[in-house]
């Protein structure tokens, strides 16, 4: 006995009932939830449809879908970290390596020959910080208003519009050196510390402007290479 289309409705609100919200997941689920009924009808036909989805559900534990949710989005975080250190490994190749370094001795000679030193360098890293938090907050606009239009969210493009932890964890390491500065009011003066702190401040921009611009920029793809059916969802 095959499940009918009511029923497999049923089976989507169900995992929505059970709080899993993403469209892929819930795909996923229900067509596992359905195999598994069809099976016992296969095996008991006197069962009803609700009692081989509460005999199916029980299988997953105390914490029902959970545990499902958390190893799905545990794979796809580390999809997602794995296509950002792609796109940052491509400035060590020929010509972005160039631009890098250009652009680390630009910040190094800044920081060497000017008296406000210290406050150039914590005003660039506090327009990294608000470029961080506008771009932030316009994708979460943007969203909002994509998921009243489509009605369907997915997990890896939350992932993706949502930057992982990645920004934090970049920026993370700068304010260790805000932190110096303060403490220290003549590190800038010793020109290694200077250049050292100027190649991680443009590997930090560099990280930023990835997770910000490009990671956004190539979502589309990224989805389409996950999800087959995200392009119907976009028609």
């Amino acid at each position: 006995m095959k499940l009918t289309s009511e029923q497999i409705d049923q089976l989507f609100s169900f995992t929505r009932q059970h709080y899993v919200e993403w469209y892929d997941l819930q795909s996923e689920l229900v067509d596992h939830l359905a195999n598994a009924i069809e099976t016992q009808w296969e095996e008991n036909p006197k069962l009803t449809f609700d009692q081989a989805l509460n005999a199916e559900f029980k299988k997953f534990g105390v914490f029902g879908f959970m545990d499902v949710v958390e190893k799905r989005q545990a794979v796809l975080s580390k999809k997602y970290n794995r296509l950002v250190w792609e796109h940052f490994k491509d400035f060590f190749g020929i010509p972005k390596i160039v631009l890098l370094i250009a652009m680390t001795l630009g910040l190094f000679s800044i920081l060497k020959i000017n008296f406000y030193s210290q406050w150039i360098f914590i005003g660039l890293y506090l327009i990294l910080i608000v470029f961080s938090f506008r771009e932030m907050f316009k994708n979460s606009k943007r969203k909002k208003q994509q998921i009243k239009e489509v009605q369907k969210r997915w997990l890896f493009e939350e992932i993706i519009n949502q930057y992982g932890s990645f920004s934090v964890i970049a920026l993370t390491p700068l304010n260790i050196f805000i932190q110096l500065l303060n403490h220290s009011k003549d590190i800038l003066s010793n020109p290694y510390y200077t250049l050292g702190l100027s190649f991680l401040f443009v590997l930090f921009a560099i990280i930023v402007f990835i997770i910000f611009k490009i990671m956004p920029a190539k979502a589309e793809d990224y989805l389409l290479a996950t999800y087959p059916e995200y392009k119907l969802d976009r028609l």
